[in-house]
């Protein structure tokens, strides 16, 4: 596998390595040993999640104040736009947010650590988006910050207004939102 590093250091573009021919592919979709090693993080997953949204549905931009969860992040139907946004006060990228495009065709994956707020956006007809955690959901301490912030300024690209749920409807501004220390 491949590790990219983004503009902010943390956070990892990862592209395996795939095998292909006329009978399809093949690809290690995670491995441990060179997870660690390629990237020298040492985490335990310990949850895998698997959404299926439709076209101009934006999720995010969401995280947990308490049981932060690391997350790596990969589509297998469809394309979409992954963002990060640094939210730990004490880090040199505070406020900061990167972006990749992840999709079924380019199988790359985004590695966004503990003390980021994360989501995305489906770009295609239909994007289904498998990741795993590094901690457990606890609904009681998820948090959302508005996708649209102008503090953050996310190039989202949007072509037409996103779908949201209320909860990133109602979600508030950086400048207002509990954050990492």
């Amino acid at each position: 596998m491949i590790v990219i590093s983004t503009v902010i250091p943390d956070v990892l573009v990862i592209e395996p390595r795939v095998f292909e021919d006329e009978r399809g592919f093949f690809l290690e979709s995670f491995n441990q040993s060179k997870f660690l090693e390629r990237t020298g993080l040492n985490f335990t997953f310990v949850q895998d999640n698997h959404s299926r949204s439709t076209q101009h549905v934006l999720r995010g931009l969401h995280y947990q104040i308490q049981h932060p969860q690391g997350k790596l992040v990969r589509v297998v139907v469809g394309e979409i736009l992954d963002v990060a946004v640094d939210i730990r006060r004490s880090s040199p990228t505070f406020g900061q947010w990167v972006s990749c495009v992840l999709s079924a065709e380019n199988k790359r994956q985004l590695w966004v650590p503990p003390g980021m707020a994360h989501g995305f956006l489906v770009m295609s007809e239909v994007a289904e988006v498998l990741y795993k955690t590094t901690d457990y959901y606890a609904p009681q301490y998820e948090r959302s910050i508005v996708w649209n912030d102008p503090d953050l300024a996310i190039a989202w690209n949007l072509t037409t207004s996103p779908i949201l749920s209320p909860k990133d409807k109602n979600a508030v501004p950086l400048k207002d939102a509990e954050v990492y220390v």
